[in-house]
């Protein structure tokens, strides 16, 4: 339906006399479908799945720059690995340019503990500026197969030590909303974390407020329980005296 529907949209412009079919075919309503909550990680479990990465082989130290470069991006898998160490700026405030949907473009700041990995990482395996910046072992881009094999592998070493992963479904876009989620808990504005993941529009960002059950208590936090008597204030003596003086 959403094919059909961009390329009625294309037809319009390119045969008006046919508005009248297109505007039928755009009014078609969407297939109303059961939309998931949002799933994500704590930072304790993030942090878990980072420290399962084996540093002592060649993929695993790839693996954990890899994975602490996602989390701290926010970056489709399609970004991170197309992604080469020209797109790294390591100046006085580190960046790393990804390139998303449409063939867009955005600067993601990143942390000093990043900016070191990526810099060991890059130094450590040396070549053109323009290489995969996270290759296979032979040298190529990863594959997003790869890269989920990958993060699956951490997930389940890390299942051993924190025992909330056992038995989830975590795939690449978790680190995704992890990130989103752990940015909104930070109390940063939605509108910047949609500008951080490259969203069109802040109402696709809006998904992430909705799966947040700490923001949702506090909110609860503010508000009166139902038949729960407010407390009646009674004035002291000191405060009666003075506005009797008033």
């Amino acid at each position: 339906m959403a094919a059909l529907k961009s390329f009625y949209q294309y037809a319009a412009t390119r045969d008006p006399t046919q508005l009248p079919v297109v505007q039928r075919v755009l009014a078609i309503p969407f297939k109303r479908h059961d939309r998931l909550v949002l799933g994500f990680l704590e930072r304790a479990e993030m942090e878990a799945v980072l420290a399962a990465t084996d540093q002592a082989t060649w993929s695993g130290r790839r693996d954990h720059v890899l994975l602490a470069s996602m989390y701290n991006t926010g970056a489709r898998v399609s970004e991170i690995i197309n992604a080469s160490p020209a797109d790294i700026s390591d100046g006085a405030a580190g960046t790393l340019q990804l390139r998303g949907k449409g063939g867009k473009e955005r600067r993601v700041p990143i942390w000093k503990s990043t900016a070191r990995l990526l810099s060991r990482w890059v130094s450590d395996n040396p070549g053109p500026a323009d290489r995969p910046l996270f290759p296979n072992r032979d040298g190529q881009r990863m594959t997003r197969s790869g890269v989920a094999f990958r993060l699956r592998l951490a997930v389940d070493k890390a299942s051993a030590t924190c025992p909330s992963l056992r038995g989830r479904r975590i795939s690449l876009h978790t680190v995704r909303h992890t990130t989103a989620m752990h940015l909104l808990q930070a109390g940063v504005d939605i509108t910047v974390i949609a500008l951080w993941l490259g969203h069109e529009s802040p109402t696709t960002t809006h998904g992430y407020v909705e799966a947040d059950i700490a923001m949702k208590k506090r909110a609860l936090a503010k508000t009166v329980e139902p038949n729960h008597r407010r407390r009646r204030f009674v004035p002291s003596d000191r405060l009666l005296a003075f506005l009797d003086g008033l």
